[in-house]
């Protein structure tokens, strides 16, 4: 092989990495469900897309956001930096954001004083945790800041979301759930083929 050849191999090799780093920074990133809190919406194993500029992309070295096509909404399912350790992602449901308020009586969700009809949450524990106890089933009401959200699992009595450690920052999240491309059953050690192609919603 000559070395022109190898001069066009090395070229073309370096343009389709950089074409593959553009597109997971700015466009589609996988990523992976590694626990249960978005049953059953969501289940270990998943392997989802996520659609990054959606809500905007963040140029290198700026904390703006340009080309925003749409802000997260109510019921949106979301990956972010989590609070406490901003090295790892989340994936939750926005609840409310910035100028709602958010309220939990007894395990019902009320957002502006109006009861969220949630055909997507789980509940597997009938006790209800008293407010003086946790968070869990007895929260608010608070306001949500500006530029934050409110979010929590799908799997209520099983995640531990903004309850538990407050508010996303908008310029956090990493983007929307998009669909799912892969899933795998690690306890029955076989593909859930039913799955693959589900759009998240």
């Amino acid at each position: 092989m000559t070395g022109k050849k190898i001069l066009e191999y090395i070229k073309s090799i370096g343009i389709a990495i950089l074409i593959a780093l553009f597109i997971r920074a700015y466009i589609v990133q996988a990523f992976k469900i590694p626990s249960g809190s978005m049953i059953p919406t969501l289940l270990i194993g998943d392997h989802l897309l996520v659609n990054k500029f959606i809500y905007g992309i963040h140029p290198p070295f700026s904390d703006q956001r340009i080309l925003v096509f749409e802000k997260p909404k109510r019921g949106d399912i979301i990956v972010f930096k989590y609070p406490e350790d901003p090295s790892r992602d989340f994936i939750k449901r926005v609840i409310a954001v910035e100028g709602d308020t958010v309220e939990i009586r007894n395990k019902k969700v009320f957002v502006n004083g109006v009861e969220l009809k949630e055909p997507y949450a789980r509940y597997t524990d009938s006790y209800i945790h008293p407010r003086d106890l946790d968070p869990r089933d007895n929260f608010g009401p608070v306001k949500v800041p500006q530029g934050k959200l409110f979010v929590m699992g799908d799997n209520r009595d099983q995640s531990y979301d903004s309850r538990f450690w407050g508010f996303v920052d908008l310029k956090d999240v990493k983007g929307k759930a998009l669909i799912i491309y892969w899933s795998w059953d690690n306890e029955n050690h076989k593909p859930r083929l039913e799955r693959i192609g589900k759009i998240i919603k």
